[in-house]
C-alpha cells in the first residue's frame, strides 16, 4: 500500500489507500487484543483522517500537478535531519525486553500481575486505559471529539450557497 500511495497521481486512490490501510491496522489491533487502540485507529486513521482528506480534494482537485522532476533539497534536507534527530533521541534508550528498564521497575509489575483478576479484561493495555485510566482516556477522546468537531465547523463555514 505505501509503494501505491507513493506512485499514485490520482489523490483520491491515495485517499483510499491510506484510509484502508488504516483499517487493516485497526483490525490488528483487534486481534491482539488492543481494542482500544484499534478504536483509535479506525476513528482517527480511518475516520476522522480520511473524511479531512476527502473534503481537502473536494476543494483542490483529486489529480495531482505534474512536478518538475527533478529532486527537491529544502525538503529532502529537512526530512533527513528530522530523520536523525529523532534517531539521535533514542540512542540513549535501553534496549527492547530489557527487565532492568524503568518502565519494568515501578507499576509495571503490579499491572501484569493483578490487571487481569481485577479488571476482568485479559488485554494489559486496554485494561489500564479502560479501567485504571478511564477517566484521563475518556478526556482524550473528549478533546479528539472536539477538535474533529472544530475543523469540520471551520470547512463547512467556508463555502457559501448560492440561493
Amino acid at each position: 500500500m505505501a509503494v501505491g500511495i507513493v506512485r499514485l497521481d490520482n489523490l483520491l486512490a491515495v485517499v483510499m489507500l491510506s484510509g484502508i490501510y488504516s483499517l487493516i491496522s485497526a483490525s490488528l489491533f483487534v486481534t491482539m487484543d488492543a481494542v482500544d487502540v484499534a478504536f483509535t485507529e479506525a476513528s482517527v486513521g480511518g475516520g476522522i483522517a480520511t473524511v479531512l482528506m476527502l473534503a481537502t480534494l473536494a476543494l483542490t482537485g483529486d489529480t495531482e500537478k505534474p512536478g518538475k522532476g527533478k529532486l527537491q533539497i529544502v525538503p529532502l534536507a529537512a526530512v533527513t535531519i528530522t530523520g536523525a534527530l529523532l534517531i539521535y533521541g533514542t540512542l540513549d534508550m535501553p534496549s527492547f525486553g530489557d527487565p532492568m528498564a524503568a518502565i519494568h521497575q515501578h507499576v509495571a509489575p503490579r499491572y501484569i500481575e493483578e490487571a487481569p483478576k481485577t479488571t476482568g479484561i485479559p488485554n494489559i493495555v486496554t485494561s489500564v486505559l479502560a479501567s485504571y485510566r478511564g477517566y484521563d482516556t475518556m478526556g482524550e477522546l473528549a478533546v479528539i471529539f472536539t477538535a474533529g468537531i472544530g475543523v469540520i465547523l471551520i470547512l463547512g463555514s467556508g463555502r457559501r450557497r448560492d440561493d
